[in-house]
């Protein structure tokens, strides 16, 4: 049973109550609670970094497929060059691998290790916690104990920040009680996650208790500190220490201001939301997604709609779906219905897939591999900064199918990302995945981009090996990474014109290829062979919305009712753009000789 510290909560709250007159007296009360504190760090402390709680970053920022990639081509070399029995080596990579959240392969180095250090059962711990698997990491800490070995406060702290996220109070005492016995309640890392542990617990008084007797709290112990007093709407407190963390020296950041934000929701804190709003532009902090977020709610609580929606216009380059959100609620709030719906549109406008990915969260659907495969496909197809989006979703897909894999390495293909493209096609082979006609398409409009015509042989050999050469997907891409191999275009257009005669796009590609090449004879032959099999280019759409109405366009379109009114502009465009005499590439010559045929035609 776990040694009592409430009766000391009385002396804390006559503090707090003497906070007006006195705000760095539980500081001080603190500093005479601590003993003399070491100059220097002990070695075995410093050792630990690989461990640290702090220092495992968020599964969305590190579990990415290049993260993997790497980690996989560390762990080969380290085997081929036998340094995967030294136990700092090895401990590099397992940490690797939890930060990539692949526990089986994780486990599985660790179980070959020759030897194990209190950094190695850390790094697992660790890696379970940022993984959710609480219930593992606590088996984990069993073995790490039934074998003997030593446990430090990064032990404790990976530990304790499960136990936060499973709201496991009964365990987090028990831990207590062992930090109290081995004398570690002052260690930083343990310090906080304790902390944080009560404070997510809603035992805000233990938390701050805790918060006494830490040699030096960090703005992350000041923050679950601001964040759990908040939580339960003690302004008073909240705002106070606020008040000692800047006394002492600590740097606010986000996480100090978004919770004390939520405490000020009605009209008579609005000379407080701008004081808070002037700390955050103070300290760089104006931009930060979840300060934005919550300072649009704090001042449309307040009754300042129009401060909210400068700090919204303010926030266009972070912007989330709960930006979004917090605006239309203000709108509605205030009753401004209009401009609610106005935005409502723009939102739409500026990015459907952020709607459905919020509609699927609320519904509780990220869990569904199709559904989660339709988003990311959605981000794909939005612009290429939808891409961090999309990998987001695609690293939290716990049973990754063939889909999931190949709706990525064409995101990375389309955008350009020819190298990602490759790497993960080669992890793909890595893992098994299984390769498709899709996987195979991807890879050689890569490596056409990349212009290595060596490597897209060697895809060629393997498409041929798994009988997906003849398929009309692979062998119109393999058209498209020649790279200048006439031969082999010639044979795989062959190949592919038997299988699909009346497909334009073959047709096309091979057109183009030759133009580029300045083999206009063959492009010519092209032409005709088109014109003899009645195969004609499909044209491209494009449509634009005004005014509620949709307008539709094709290439040397007609059907349209401002038609006339279409072309003379377009006309007086090139006019102007002959007249300023600048270069026309390839391409503007090609509309200008379409536009002349229209011109023609419209006569």
């Amino acid at each position: 049973m776990m040694r009592d510290l409430r009766p000391e909560r009385k002396t804390m709250r006559e503090l707090s109550s003497e906070r007006k007159l006195r705000p760095l007296e539980p500081m001080r009360v603190r500093r005479e609670l601590r003993p003399t504190l070491q100059e220097n760090k002990p070695a075995e402390e410093r050792k630990h970094i690989l461990s640290l709680p702090g220092a495992v970053s968020p599964p969305h920022a590190t579990s990415s497929v290049s993260a993997l990639s790497k980690v996989l081509s560390t762990h080969g070399h380290s085997i081929k060059l036998g340094t995967i029995s030294d136990v700092y080596a090895a401990n590099i990579i397992l940490n690797g691998y939890t930060r990539c959240r692949e526990l089986p392969i994780a486990h599985k180095v660790f179980d070959e290790m020759p030897h194990r250090d209190t950094v190695s059962w850390n790094t697992l711990i660790a890696g379970h916690v940022n993984c959710g698997k609480f219930e593992s990491a606590w088996e984990v800490l069993i073995d790490m104990r039934r074998g003997g070995m030593g446990i430090d406060g990064y032990t404790f702290g990976s530990v304790l920040k499960g136990v936060a996220c499973a709201v496991r109070l009964d365990l987090g005492e028990q831990l207590h009680s062992m930090i109290l016995k081995m004398g570690l309640l002052e260690n930083v890392y343990c310090g906080s996650a304790l902390l944080d542990m009560y404070a997510k617990s809603e035992r805000v008084w233990d938390a701050f208790l805790v918060l006494q007797h830490m040699p030096e709290p960090n703005s992350v112990s000041w923050n679950a500190l601001i964040s759990g007093f908040s939580k339960n709407k003690d302004r008073e407190m909240a705002f106070w220490l606020l008040g000692c963390m800047e006394s002492e020296c600590v740097k606010p950041d986000d996480g100090t201001f978004a919770p004390l934000l939520t405490l000020l929701d009605g009209p008579n804190f609005y000379k407080q939301t701008v004081q808070i709003h002037a700390k955050t532009v103070k300290h760089g902090l104006e931009s930060k997604n979840t300060v934005c977020n919550a300072m649009i709610t704090s001042y449309s609580e307040c009754g300042s709609i129009g401060d909210a929606k400068k700090v919204f216009d303010g926030s266009f380059l972070t912007q989330d779906i709960v930006t979004w959100n917090s605006m239309l609620a203000a709108y509605l709030v205030h009753s401004e219905e209009d401009s609610a719906f106005k935005l409502f549109i723009l939102m739409q406008q500026k990015s459907l897939g952020i709607c459905l990915h919020g509609l699927v969260i609320k519904r509780g659907l990220e869990i569904s591999v199709p559904i989660s495969n339709a988003l990311i496909a959605v981000y794909l197809k939005s612009n290429n900064r939808s891409m961090e989006e999309a990998l987001r979703i695609f690293e939290s897909i716990e049973s990754k199918d063939r889909v999931s894999w190949n709706t990525i390495l064409t995101g990375y293909s389309q955008f350009g990302l020819s190298e990602d493209t490759l790497n993960l096609f080669a992890l793909m082979r890595y893992l098994l995945v299984e390769i498709d006609h899709y996987s195979f398409s991807a890879v050689l409009k890569s490596c056409s981009d990349l212009a290595t015509l060596q490597l897209g042989q060697e895809v060629h050999a393997l498409a041929l090996k798994t009988g997906f050469e003849s398929n009309e997907f692979v062998a119109g891409s393999l058209i498209f990474m020649t790279c200048g191999d006439i031969e082999l275009a010639s044979t795989v257009a062959s190949q592919l014109l038997e299988l699909e005669p009346e497909e334009h796009c073959t047709y096309i590609l091979l057109s183009d290829m030759y133009g580029n090449l300045g083999k206009w004879g063959e492009k010519a032959e092209i032409k005709r062979l088109m014109r003899e099999r009645g195969v004609r280019k499909v044209p491209g759409w494009s449509w634009i919305e005004v005014q509620n109405e949709v307008h539709a366009f094709n290439a040397e379109d007609h059907s349209h009712p401002h038609c006339t009114d279409i072309y003379f502009m377009l006309g007086g465009l090139m006019e102007e753009i002959r007249r300023l005499d600048l270069v026309l590439d390839a391409n503007l010559e090609a509309l200008g000789e379409n536009f002349d045929s229209c011109l023609d035609c419209l006569v």
